[in-house]
């Protein structure tokens, strides 16, 4: 007995073959058992039906990098570097992350949780129905711990799927200014081993000013210890070393990419890492965008995300990523598309979504447009209809 069955589907976006028209999408039990031409569907009953009306359909969007939890304001910020202010120096001075670990650090669990909701209502509303959602704005046991158990109780009572990702070095926290090593020793002596199981991944971000790569590998090392696979912050502010270690480590992505170079790509296709790209962040900083074209042609694993955080990509929906993507950098529609659906799930070791085949989850948008090139096409417009997660609708009902 087929759950749900969507009709009327002017062009269905599978992410295994070319679009579809006139197709059907079945649901039983929360997969898909049928996406295909109208005429070829098996005869089934259905508990609930959903006409589209020649709407397009596409896969949920999965969005694989996001600081979703935080509680603080960083628009003053946004203005200064508009008036020429570089983030590094608008950092040095005590604004950038540390500023939002202040706030998040201030605030209750509960009011915590209620912001990170609201944001995910927004992006599952924008069509995103899994998300991976990193610590980083504790920057000590305790708030890092709390922000990860939110980011767990998303995915417990909302209709998102949540990864988790331990982001204890996103930067070294004020009460160890002096003292890096003594940073160090916690993330790796105390903070891995108490909240691994709260985690999947752990990050870290590499930069030139923030954390080098020995101290990098050092970190990922005793991570994998315990079960945590490296996500990286790479290349977004200066070339560094950071693809190349994701490489080495054979992470579960490298992100961001903006100075990334083709022998980073050659080890990245190489070493089956995932390429995350974050265009949110360099349009929102002004800076140069990731080489999209030259890692997808060198046969990377592209994904795209949103890169959600208060200073640098306080962006929700795909939308705009994906016109980024598209009008910037390179990249088609029909591969951003695939980027922002496949790409996201294959970084997030999630074989089971970013397309719609039987036995896929059936995670679907339907787009109030009846092609998805409308997406980067009209990025200011949220043109999701309704969205199915894990086989129950969950946009607008």
């Amino acid at each position: 007995m087929t759950d749900l069955l969507l009709t009327g589907i002017g062009s269905l976006t599978t992410n295994d073959g070319p679009p579809i028209a006139g197709a059907v999408v079945a649901i039983a039990d929360g997969i898909v058992t049928y996406a295909g031409k109208e005429g070829d569907a098996p005869s089934q009953g259905a508990g609930r039906r959903i006409d589209c009306e020649e709407r397009a359909v596409i896969p949920g969007f999965v969005d694989a990098h996001t600081h979703l939890v935080f509680a603080g304001d960083r628009s003053d910020e946004f203005a200064r570097r508009l008036s020429g202010e570089a983030y590094a120096s608008i950092a040095a001075a005590g604004g950038g992350i540390l500023s939002t670990v202040a706030a998040t650090r201030s605030v209750p669990d509960e009011e915590l949780f209620e912001l990170a909701r609201a944001r995910a209502l927004r992006m599952l509303a924008a069509g995103t129905t899994t998300l991976e959602v990193k610590s980083g704005y504790g920057l000590d046991l305790d708030t890092e711990r709390r922000l990860l158990e939110v980011g767990r109780r998303l995915g417990e009572e909302l209709p998102v799927t949540v990864k988790t990702t331990l982001l204890g070095a996103h930067a070294v926290p004020p009460e160890f200014a002096t003292d890096r090593e003594g940073y160090i020793d916690l993330l790796t002596e105390e903070m891995i081993p108490a909240l691994c199981e709260l985690a999947d991944y752990c990050d870290v971000f590499v930069e030139q000013g923030v954390f080098e790569v020995e101290e990098a590998r050092r970190i990922f090392t005793v991570a994998g210890r315990y079960g945590l696979r490296p996500r990286v912050h790479a290349c977004q502010l200066s070339p560094g070393g950071g693809a190349k270690l994701a490489a080495e480590l054979g992470a579960a992505s490298a992100d961001h990419l903006d100075h990334a170079t083709s022998e980073d790509a050659a080890a990245l296709a190489g070493a089956d890492v995932a390429a995350v790209l974050l265009p949110g962040a360099s349009y929102t900083l002004g800076g140069r965008h990731a080489p999209a074209r030259m890692l997808w042609d060198a046969g990377c694993t592209v994904a795209l995300a949103t890169d959600c955080n208060p200073g640098t990509s306080y962006l929700e929906g795909m939308g705009l990523v994906i016109s980024l993507a598209v009008v910037e950098m390179g990249l088609t529609p029909e591969e951003a598309l695939w980027a922002s659906t496949r790409g996201g799930a294959l970084s997030l070791g999630l074989d089971d979504r970013g397309l719609l085949v039987p036995g896929a989850r059936a995670d679907i948008v339907v787009l109030d447009a009846p092609h998805p090139t409308h997406i980067p096409y009209r990025p200011a417009t949220n043109l999701v209809w309704r969205v199915v997660s894990g086989g129950k609708v969950a946009v607008p009902d």
